[in-house]
């Protein structure tokens, strides 16, 4: 049975959510935040007055999307989603939906709200249900999204309130992805130093998000050796929670569940890859930020807490891992102390154009007399060009940074949706967030981060290891013919 919002036109779909709607001891629309009394049944023959809704222009998609879920009842046929895949990744899949990316960038321009991030929540709440204690990880992008639904200003830094909601839910410990991260690019700038000393594939491309790597598997396989072996931070904190933490700590693999809270819907789909295990479940802060308010917690209220100990701090360059330019800074700051064994901050190194928000910006960085020309890509439909010159053996690069989503993960398609003409302002608040972060903490690169110090000399031994490559390194399939 459905339930429709008598205000904002939101359908409450039973089925959907795994609970009756009259069950609800207390519910407030996700939409329009009216309360339950607010809602009218729905009949099928009032939500679908035709046997079958036929569109000639939104996108199609499939019931096995990952990432996104759409209700048709809801779509007004507009074509705007189809619009915002074509100038975000350049696709036009038609009806082969396997090729979408589920990045969710669509469900940020929808005017109807009939594409939605789909959800998990209630593979977590059964986990508690079953007794297991559930163990989270945050991405650095939502800290400075989650106020945005409770009043605060884009870009405001909440870490403390996020943790403490999380723990308020019921989860038992919280970790930082921003960790994760920071093992990232231990992982990836000892990769990239190898590779550049020893004739390794160049240029080496950045592997961090799932929606370009799906997309390279799809329409460039023939470039694959150029990514990066390294998971995703995601990817890295689970498998780091299901062998380091557990074992550190004594807990059983059964005893637990773990969640990633994020802004991207595609990790929804990493978290099916079998060579990324570790995750059980993926919410996005969009659901986060409904459950919140489904059980009437009072954010401006809520305990502030820390991330808990072993895997729960972050660098100001794991941070920073949040916006377009992120990843690439901080492997720079890595790669130059690897060659110099000292800190970026004292060289005359100009990292800015980086920082900036064009859609593609590069730059040369001078390490020990070597240039190394690096590139960084925000929005796939953006990279062809680059990845055509790697593809006939023509760029200049040496390492390049690609993400889907304008503005990087700030702009992921889980984020909480502003107006259309408010998107770019929203996004350059939360990168400028991330930044400010950065500037505060002392800890500024990976390598000096003490957790990372730790995890090096009691488990992984070295980066680029063994013991690192066979939990923190991955490899690609062929997808243009699946």
């Amino acid at each position: 049975m459905k339930y429709r919002c008598k205000i904002c036109n939101y359908i409450y779909d039973e089925e959907k959510e795994g609970k009756k709607f009259n069950e609800l001891s207390s519910f407030a629309c996700p939409m329009c935040f009216v309360d339950k009394v607010m809602f009218e049944r729905l009949d099928d023959d009032i939500l679908y007055p035709e046997s079958k809704k036929i569109f000639k222009n939104a996108v199609v998609f499939s019931d096995a999307n990952k990432g996104v879920e759409k209700d048709d009842a809801k779509c007004i046929d507009c074509g705007i989603c189809k619009e915002t895949c074509d100038r975000i990744t350049g696709l036009d899949f038609g009806l082969r939906v396997e090729e979408c990316l589920a990045c969710g960038q669509c469900v940020i321009t929808c005017p109807t709200f009939s594409l939605m991030p789909k959800k998990d929540k209630n593979k977590v709440l059964k986990a508690l249900k079953e007794g297991k204690k559930l163990i989270c990880y945050t991405s650095p992008a939502i800290r400075v999204s989650i106020g945005e639904a409770f009043g605060y200003e884009p870009g405001t830094f909440l870490k403390e309130k996020l943790v403490g909601v999380l723990r308020k839910l019921g989860f038992t410990y919280v970790f930082d992805t921003t960790f994760g991260a920071d093992l990232t690019i231990m992982e990836e700038s000892a990769e990239l130093k190898n590779r550049l000393e020893n004739n390794g594939v160049l240029p080496m491309i950045t592997s961090c998000c799932p929606a370009w790597v799906k997309y390279a598997e799809m329409k460039y396989p023939e470039i694959l050796d150029h990514l990066s072996t390294c998971k995703s931070p995601i990817g890295m904190q689970g498998a780091m929670v299901k062998s380091y933490y557990l074992e550190k700590t004594g807990l059983k693999e059964d005893e637990v569940f773990t969640v990633a809270i994020t802004p991207c819907t595609a990790k929804k789909f990493e978290l099916a890859r079998v060579e990324l295990e570790g995750t059980d479940a993926v919410i996005t802060i969009r659901e986060l930020i409904e459950w919140i308010k489904e059980e009437k917690i009072d954010f401006e209220q809520i305990e502030e807490s820390n991330f808990d100990d072993l895997l729960g701090e972050g660098s100001g360059g794991g941070t920073i891992f949040g916006s377009t330019g992120g990843v690439m800074e901080s492997a720079i700051r890595n790669l130059y102390h690897m060659y110099t064994n000292e800190s970026l901050e004292k060289a005359n190194i100009d990292l800015s154009n980086i920082r900036s928000y064009d859609n593609v910006k590069e730059a040369t960085v001078t390490i020990q007399g070597k240039d190394i020309r690096v590139a960084v890509i925000h929005k796939l439909s953006a990279a062809k060009p680059i990845l055509e010159e790697i593809k006939a053996g023509t760029s200049p690069y040496h390492f390049i940074e690609i993400m889907n989503c304008e503005g990087g993960c700030v702009g992921g398609g889980g984020q909480p949706v502003h107006q259309t003409e408010e998107e770019t302002k929203v996004k350059e608040k939360r990168r400028k967030g991330l930044y400010h972060r950065d500037e505060e903490v002392r800890t500024k690169a990976p390598y000096e981060n003490p957790e990372i110090q730790k995890i090096y000399q009691e488990f992984l031994v070295a980066p680029n290891s063994e013991i690192a490559h066979k939990y923190l390194h991955t490899s690609y399939i062929n997808r243009r013919d699946t």
